[in-house]
């Protein structure tokens, strides 16, 4: 899921999408869709919105089988999942997010013939997702109103019987503030970011 706005990093975000801002120096989009083919994922489908010429000038020189799919902005996770018309059973992962080596399949591997599976990794928001069939089901009238979200169509397979899982995953690192997008690129900054002295 590539599509969103990401306000919270403006005004950087002016110019570039998340997706393409980088950690450790690398796009955080191109790492992700790297990561995910070594996964053992055969087709992604990259869902762009805003800016989204940017994020599929980066992808499309990837030697992978890679589809865009283009999503207005508000629509929220649960329809960016719909417009991307994936079989499941599918990985679903947010753009702006650095996997721990491996994490990608070891989460596939243990979701594997689960109706679907969540990954925690110790902040509130998931990173990540499996979607088997009961689940994905939920997704055709999408729950509730704009934004439509991926919790809100997990919460519903789970209160019709679907067995989902938690599954942990290591450490993310993820784009979500400015001081998160320094923090992350240049580790020297890092002691004066935290509220430590400045590094020489």
């Amino acid at each position: 899921m590539a599509a969103g706005a990401g306000t919270r990093l403006r005004p950087i975000t002016e110019h570039w999408p998340k997706p393409v801002l980088p950690i450790d120096g690398k796009p955080v989009v191109v790492t992700l869709v790297h990561d995910l083919a070594a996964a053992g994922c055969e087709r992604i489908v990259v869902v762009t919105g805003y800016l989204a010429e940017q994020v599929e000038a980066l992808l499309e020189p990837l030697p992978y089988e890679i589809r865009f799919v283009r999503q207005p902005p508000g629509q929220g996770s649960a329809d960016a999942v719909l417009r991307a018309h994936a079989t499941p059973p599918y990985l679903v992962a947010a753009a702006d997010n650095v996997f721990a080596a491996g994490d990608l399949g070891r989460f596939a591997r243990a979701g594997a013939g689960l109706d679907g599976a969540i990954a925690l990794h110790g902040t509130e928001r998931p990173p990540l997702w499996l979607v088997g069939e009961r689940v994905h089901r939920f997704l055709d009238p999408l729950p509730g109103k704009a934004p439509y979200e991926l919790q809100d169509v997990f919460r519903n397979a789970v209160d019709a019987g679907a067995e989902v899982s938690a599954i942990q995953i290591g450490r993310t690192r993820d784009l979500t503030d400015p001081a998160d997008l320094v923090r992350e690129n240049f580790p020297y900054l890092r002691r004066r970011l935290d509220g430590g002295e400045q590094e020489p």
